[in-house]
């Protein structure tokens, strides 16, 4: 257990400890402030997550931290020690809810072979999505696609295989690309 823990009913004890002027950490200058989490932030925080314990723990800790971090400019007495900490962790839990409501909610898979069944279909659905779109390039764009892309050569041996300059390459690849782009968005729409 680090230094300024210690356990009360089986709960740890924080001890902020701040000290001033550089001096010995055991000098008559070190003042220490107790923070009970389970007595004061553990059960408002509780409350505020509505019972979730993890996140409750994850505040009270984010909550200690930003006290320590800035312990030169709090003020020690007791009722307004206590008053700042639980303003923090109200605006911690407040952004938290806030970032809950923007963010889609995570869905749990039941098993991983399920997801990995799902990333094939996926995966063939886009090839057969592809291949289809190819079938519309002329037959210049689709070698130039079929070099780069599939066989994974580099633009300059790309136009070695072709026999091309290396611009006449990269501008086949982009008409290429942007009529793909286009074909696709048609199929998606049918």
């Amino acid at each position: 257990m680090a230094y300024g823990e210690s356990l009360r009913y089986g709960v740890p004890t924080c001890e902020i400890l701040h000290r001033r002027g550089g001096r010995e950490p055991y000098g008559s200058s070190e003042q220490r402030v107790q923070v009970r989490p389970r007595e004061t932030l553990f059960s408002q925080v509780l409350y505020l997550t509505g019972h979730d314990r993890q996140w409750t723990e994850d505040v009270v800790q984010e909550t200690l931290i930003r006290a320590w971090q800035h312990s030169d400019t709090l003020n020690r007495e007791p009722g307004m020690l206590r008053g700042c900490l639980l303003t923090v962790t109200k605006r911690i839990v407040i952004d938290g809810w806030r970032n809950q409501s923007a963010r889609p909610q995570e869905a749990e898979l039941e098993s991983p072979e399920n997801a990995e069944t799902a990333d094939q279909v996926d995966q063939s659905l886009s090839a057969l999505a592809i291949s289809e779109a190819l079938r519309y390039l002329d037959s210049k764009y689709q070698a130039v696609i079929y070099e780069t892309y599939l066989t994974g050569h580099t633009v300059r041996e790309a136009a070695v295989i072709l026999g091309i300059p290396e611009g006449t390459v990269k501008s086949r690849l982009y008409a290429a690309m942007r009529t793909l782009r286009r074909s696709l968005g048609e199929l998606g729409s049918r």
